[in-house]
């Protein structure tokens, strides 16, 4: 690994324990009822921000969970233990999505605990702000490209064999996609990437059963915006959107659940918008 790799790695060591305020991961007014009763789901970025809504919110919905991390062992462990307090099996993972050996050790070994894989939430993501187009180094383009573009596409790869009809695909792409963002170009170039992949993959796999669909969020309170932005920037955060206030992650996490549950069974190849109310590809 490079000098500029490590330095961009180095920015994943964020840790939603030490966070202040705190990302808010349940909706206390949902109790659950069983929408995704005996599922399996697969979630990748799975220990904090999003992700760790996401786990959660499928296990108060009767799922078993196994997810995927990059590096912090706290915010794993807290969110393993949040599963398991709702009575739902848990495995996890620490690993780098961008690795294709990695993605199927994670699918053999889920298939021999659970013999079964009913959704896959792709969702790990990293984002380097750079306020020159030219400071985008090809080590960060890659780097970028290889966690939110190919660790799409190797998770996809080993999970879909194992995917029975009505099983369900849900990625994770971003509102700066769809408005633009002069500050991550790169990180919004791998996001308009899930767009295509998801309403090219969900063409393929509609005559199998499969639904494949995605969310766009808007700006969440995670650790990924106190790890990557300027103090001033986290200060302003949200604040431009109508409804004047970033999100929270169990507001987004309610998208996952509809799409992964049979609500959505005539819904694929679409788009959800967890946003403040940003009009976007109207």
């Amino acid at each position: 690994m490079s000098k500029a790799d490590k330095e961009l790695k180095d920015t994943d060591s964020s840790v939603e324990a030490k966070m202040e305020p705190k990302p808010e991961y349940e909706d206390l007014r949902i109790q659950g009822s069983g929408l995704l009763k005996g599922k399996v789901a697969l979630v990748t970025g799975g220990d904090s921000g999003i992700g760790r809504a996401i786990c959660f919110s499928f296990a108060k919905e009767g799922c078993d969970l196994v997810f995927v991390y990059h590096s912090s062992d706290e915010d794993a462990k807290k969110t393993k233990a949040l599963i398991e307090e709702k009575g739902q099996s848990c495995l996890m993972f620490k690993g780098d999505v961008g690795s294709s050996e990695f993605c199927q050790k994670v699918v053999e070994e889920t298939m021999s605990e659970f013999s079964q894989i009913d959704v896959l939430v792709n969702n790990a993501a990293e984002q380097h702000p750079q306020e020159k187009f030219e400071d985008i180094t090809e080590e960060q383009l890659v780097q970028t490209f290889r966690t939110n573009v190919f660790g799409y596409f190797l998770m996809a790869l080993a999970v879909v064999p194992h995917l029975n009809q009505g099983g369900s695909i849900i990625n994770t792409t971003s509102v700066t996609t769809y408005k633009g963002s002069p500050g991550l170009i790169d990180y919004a170039s791998t996001k308009g990437a899930v767009v295509g992949f998801t309403r090219s993959l969900a063409g393929n796999l509609v005559d199998r059963g499969i639904r494949v669909n995605m969310v766009a969020p808007g700006p969440i309170w995670t650790p990924l915006i106190p790890s990557t932005f300027s103090e001033e920037d986290v200060e302003d955060f949200g604040k431009d959107t109508p409804m004047g206030r970033p999100g929270q992650p169990y507001e987004v996490a309610a998208c996952f659940v509809f799409l992964a549950s049979e609500q959505s069974s005539y819904i694929t190849g679409q788009c959800l918008h967890p946003n403040g109310g940003e009009i976007v590809n109207g």
